[in-house]
């Protein structure tokens, strides 16, 4: 019967099969599931794992992908990654990010969700995340479904929300960079909140630099310490919140780096101290790539004729965006300055940093029979692709 079976369901299809002894039947899930389906009956004859072909038709795996995956689990029926997919369903993970999910973490589909699952996502329901805040979570970060609950997540929580003073900031904090329910708390991040703490830093101040840049305090103390001493010897005064931003964009980098970013900034005419002036006003100067410190100023000094100088006083420019701002600015500022509606006094800082709405009330707007020409070629440039 067996035969006439298969017969039937490949001979259609100009396959042929060996049929095999009657014990793989239960290999196959025929017995243990009558419903299973013919897709499935077919993959696997056809030599590939019943699971390579779970992973094709449940999640839209490729063939390489599916295989790989299949690797680190072992099912022949889909009984049991069915309840793992229907429980995450239920908690609220869309079709896509099961999919995601399963792709970085594919042994997901071999755990008892009520025992392995359920207990996190409670945990994490309990502290107040959203339930699309939490698929989103650890569909990016399965890992934490393989992190112990007691020994890691629940000692790390807590200690954010101790430093953050409340598990809303916690939350927030945990959303922008999720890795910080993996650092090692007690080796690195603990360590390096007290360093700031005996630098005389504010208790505000460190919240808002944990809060918004968690992975800087995810290093070693002994170089997290060494940058603090930099930023002192810089004369920051630790009162100030730049004092945390120079640490910020100091450990966001290595010296080796930070030498290449002197040096192009040096190209441009700027000393060293010009340069220890300019970080000591905005920090987020440093933060900018040698490319774009080299292509901005050009633009600035090249294109807009401005002085190196005036940029060096006004570091804040450098960390414009040079398509979405510099270029369709600069062109409107040609145009008026053809026209004779303004100077070229090379002292434009807020031609270039009013928000968009002031820039057009102020710029655009009062020229009325250039108005239209000038928001064509601003928007058309915004447009253009990147």
């Amino acid at each position: 019967m067996f035969s006439f079976i298969c017969k039937t369901i490949l001979n259609g299809g100009k396959h042929t099969i060996t049929v095999r002894a009657p014990p793989q039947i239960h290999k196959l899930g025929f017995l243990q599931n009558p419903s299973l389906s013919l897709k499935y009956i077919s993959s696997t004859t056809n030599q590939q794992p019943f699971a390579a072909s779970y992973f094709i038709n449940t999640f839209g795996f490729s063939p390489q992908a599916a295989l790989s995956a299949s690797r680190y689990v072992n099912f022949e029926i889909p009984e049991k990654p069915d309840s793992v997919v229907n429980f995450l369903k239920n908690q609220g993970f869309s079709q896509t990010q099961i999919s995601i999910l399963v792709k970085r973490l594919p042994s997901v589909l071999k755990c008892n969700p009520e025992k392995t699952l359920l207990p996190k996502i409670e945990f994490f329901s309990s502290k107040g995340f959203s339930s699309p805040d939490l698929a989103k979570l650890l569909s990016v970060r399965p890992d934490l479904f393989k992190t112990s609950l007691e020994k890691q997540i629940i000692p790390a929580f807590d200690f954010l929300t101790n430093v953050l003073q409340s598990e809303a900031n916690t939350i927030e904090t945990i959303k922008r960079f999720s890795g910080m329910l993996k650092c090692d708390i007690e080796t690195c991040v603990a360590p390096n909140v007290n360093i700031l703490r005996e630098s005389g830093v504010p208790e505000s101040n460190i919240i808002t630099l944990l809060k918004s840049q968690p992975r800087v305090f995810n290093v070693l103390p002994g170089r997290f310490r060494e940058v603090v001493e930099e930023v002192k010897e810089m004369g920051f005064n630790p009162l100030r919140l730049s004092f945390a931003l120079a640490v910020l964009v100091m450990r966001s980098m290595s010296k080796s780096t930070w030498e290449k970013k002197v040096d192009v900034y040096k190209k441009w005419g700027w000393s060293e101290d010009e340069i220890l002036l300019a970080f000591g006003k905005y920090p987020w100067c440093m933060a900018v790539s040698e490319d774009k410190i080299m292509r901005i100023m050009d633009f600035y000094l090249n294109k807009m004729g401005m002085e190196s100088s005036y940029i060096n006083k006004c570091p804040q420019l450098v960390s414009l965006s040079l398509e979405k701002r510099l270029i369709p600015r600069g062109l409107v500022f040609q145009v008026l300055l053809s026209k004779g509606l303004v100077k070229n006094d090379g002292k434009m800082r807020t031609f270039f940093q009013y928000p968009e709405k002031s820039f057009l009330q102020k710029f655009v707007m009062p020229h009325k029979e250039e108005a239209s020409e000038l928001l064509t070629l601003y928007k058309g440039k915004l447009d253009l692709p990147k």
